[in-house]
């Protein structure tokens, strides 16, 4: 890098003017002093859009990528790391001094590190919400933890998945863990949520939402009404901001 020359980094995804992660590292930035450092959004509206955002910047060195190109992205990038690899997702993308694109997938820690303080001994089973890129990085953490879990899905394909028509009182005191991976309940549409009943949800389930705007979206607060576990994703965002940075810097 030439001297004086200016280190970005960014995040690539679709209207994503509300997001968490340009604040984060600017601000991340000034308290290190790096003046030399920016962050900015690659707002596209479509994937093959992003040869050419990324060739109009001089210096990039990382990005970080949110929905709904977590998966889209791949084919784009040199190198996959193991655990993006065996995910299918990739929410990092390092600018190697050869000049390739490697993508890793930050979320699993992210996930893995925010979740663990609250699961409990019969927090065996898992229902995620959603089929999208993050809930593969959910389903690694998940087998990491030996806890078994199933794929809920409007169209579920393949035996690990389950409708949300298809889950019952009985589905529900099995699985007491629920993860919801959706984007249903995000600002400003705060009022919506995942359709399963929630009438079943008691004081043994732990509801776990990747949103984090508002900060108790309405599938936590139905789950905190049946005296359930509830934690939302912004220290999993957290976690996984500090997990890319050091991706970046190794």
């Amino acid at each position: 890098m030439k001297e004086g020359e200016i280190k970005t980094f960014g995040l690539l995804g679709k209207n994503i003017s509300y997001s968490f992660s340009r604040g984060y590292f600017t601000e991340k930035f000034e308290k290190l002093n790096l003046k030399r450092h920016k962050y900015v959004n690659f707002d596209i509206q479509q994937i093959k859009d992003f040869p050419l955002v990324i060739g109009k910047e001089n210096n990039l060195k990382g990005i970080n990528v949110t929905i709904p190109y977590k998966e889209a992205i791949i084919p784009f990038l040199d190198k996959l790391d193991e655990t993006a690899k065996t995910i299918g997702a990739v929410n990092t993308i390092k600018f190697t001094k050869r000049g390739n694109l490697k993508g890793y997938n930050s979320d699993v820690v992210g996930f893995e590190n925010s979740i663990k303080p609250l699961l409990q001994s019969h927090h065996k089973k898992a229902l995620i919400l959603g089929t999208g890129g993050a809930s593969k990085a959910i389903a690694h953490a998940l087998n990491k933890n030996n806890i078994k879990f199933k794929f809920v899905s409007r169209n579920p394909e393949g035996k690990n998945e389950i409708s949300y028509d298809s889950l019952t009182q009985e589905t529900l005191l099995k699985y007491t863990v629920i993860i919801n991976c959706t984007p249903l309940g995000t600002f400003p549409d705060t009022e919506k949520c995942p359709d399963i009943p929630y009438q079943f949800i008691t004081d043994t389930h732990l509801l776990y939402d990747l949103i984090y705007n508002p900060e108790v979206s309405t599938f936590l607060s139905k789950g905190k009404e049946k005296g359930a576990i509830i934690k939302n994703g912004f220290e999993m965002l957290q976690l996984q901001a500090e997990e890319s940075w050091r991706i970046w810097n190794d």
